[in-house]
């Protein structure tokens, strides 16, 4: 077959719907990625990126390397007129939708947590799926009022159909709708509906992505593991979260957790081959927990994600406060002129942190300590290979001193991925960021 020709790439997006992409045989992820950006009249994806599913999970691309890397042989030896499948996903979820500043971005985002609160397994959050699909039905069809009518003179059986303005397994899991049936749902959630007249369809995505928050398996993106090397079944699940990772365990279909983890709670994660361990910091007087993922090109990308994860969780801090600042004078309609000129400010601040969201899936500033070699043997031979990611807070280094704030920045680079890891000592840093934060706490100085 002759690699000159182009192959179909087929890119499944949250809403449902689809793009095509012919590229090079010898197409890398970004050349697919600058076509998506394209097609959907975007300049930027943010939070999102590109995702093959292999081994029945959701691995995302390393828009550097070859997409023949992840399709195989089949990218060589099957029929051109056949497309491969790519999906686009949310990589990094956020705390608030404000984050996302284009608003088809926001529009995919609430698409695919839609989803996500429709495969939710979270049982004992039963309310908060009534909130989320109230709010989710203010997006999607506004104002009871104004779809159900006003006519008063309607028969009772008219006034009844129109009543049942929604299907239940649009806005509710399933086992939500066998627990209470079908007519209790359709019901009451209108009444929930109702109390958010006037709130625009806008207003009310964000907020369905701020309630969707605190779903318990909702903002999170779970991998697979093992306890031991040889078990058959996958109990544990690695949860990439807002704030850190959890660890689940899945009994007779439903998920127990074991482990919590703040960022601030991790000390480093180590993968080598597919063996996988996290160690938490001394203070929790923890052991180091040992988990097994299916194989080291799993473990490579699951640790690329973590990377950019910790990253953001950093970078977006500061936007997050000024979030909060914009929702709590939204709140207050007090002072009405200061009121509009502080929530201009603000916004234009928020504009300037997220900014630069978007490079966070950039190779060139990843903190992860990862080798980058060139794979042309098959993934089981690299199983020596040990990769591993420090887990500091760098937000906690804040000082005023020039010179430490460029040191600082230096070491959230960190090392190009694309050769061999150098890392300075963190040993040293770890002492060093325990003396300047003993001394700002001497000085009375919050290290918020």
């Amino acid at each position: 077959m002759r690699t000159k020709e182009k192959r179909q790439v087929c890119i499944l997006l949250p809403n449902k719907q689809h793009l095509d992409c012919p590229v090079r045989g010898r197409a890398r992820g970004r050349e697919v990625l600058n076509t998506v950006l394209k097609q959907l009249g975007v300049s930027e994806l943010q939070v999102f990126a590109l995702a093959v599913l292999r081994d029945h999970e959701y691995l995302f691309l390393d828009l550097e390397q070859k997409l023949s890397k992840y399709f195989g042989k089949r990218w060589n030896r099957r029929s051109l007129k056949i497309p491969f499948i790519l999906f686009l996903r949310v990589q990094h979820y956020l705390e608030s939708g404000r984050l996302i500043l284009s608003s088809r971005v926001q529009q995919l985002y609430y698409a695919e947590l839609r989803q996500k609160v429709l495969h939710s397994q979270s049982r004992h959050q039963e309310a908060l799926f009534f909130q989320l699909a109230a709010s989710a039905l203010q997006a999607e069809v506004g104002d009871v009022e104004q779809r159900a009518g006003s006519d008063e003179e309607e028969g009772g059986e008219k006034r009844q159909e129109r009543k049942h303005y929604f299907l239940p397994e649009d806005y509710f899991p399933s086992w939500l709708i066998k627990h209470r049936g079908r007519d209790f749902l359709l019901q009451h959630c209108p009444l929930l509906h109702a109390e958010l007249r006037g709130v625009s369809r806008c207003q009310a995505v964000l907020q369905f992505i701020k309630e969707a928050g605190s779903l318990q398996d909702g903002p999170v993106t779970f991998y697979r593991m093992r306890r031991e090397k040889k078990e058959l079944t996958s109990s544990i699940l690695l949860g990439v979260a807002l704030k850190g990772v959890c660890i689940y365990q899945e009994v007779e279909g439903k998920l127990c957790l074991l482990y919590d983890f703040s960022w601030n709670d991790i000390d480093r994660f180590t993968f080598q081959g597919s063996r996988f361990e996290i160690s938490a910091v001394g203070s929790l007087c923890l052991p180091k927990l040992l988990y097994h993922t299916p194989s080291a090109f799993h473990s490579k990308h699951i640790l690329r994600h973590l990377s950019d994860s910790h990253r953001l969780h950093i970078h977006t801090r500061g936007a997050v406060s000024y979030i909060q600042q914009l929702e709590d004078m939204e709140a207050t309609q007090f002072y009405n002129e200061a009121y509009i000129c502080d929530t201009t400010r603000l916004t234009h601040r928020l504009q300037s942190l997220t900014s630069s969201m978007s490079d966070c899936s950039d190779v060139d500033e990843m903190t992860a300590a990862c080798s980058r070699e060139e794979e042309e043997e098959e993934e089981d031979t690299v199983s020596a290979t040990e990769f591993e990611l420090c887990v500091d807070e760098p937000e906690e280094f804040l000082v005023d001193d020039p010179a430490e704030v460029t040191w600082l920045a230096e070491l959230l680079r960190g090392a190009s991925v694309q050769g061999p890891l150098v890392l300075p000592s963190w040993a040293a840093v770890t002492v060093e960021m325990k003396q300047v934060l003993r001394r700002r706490a001497d000085e009375g100085v919050s290290v918020d």
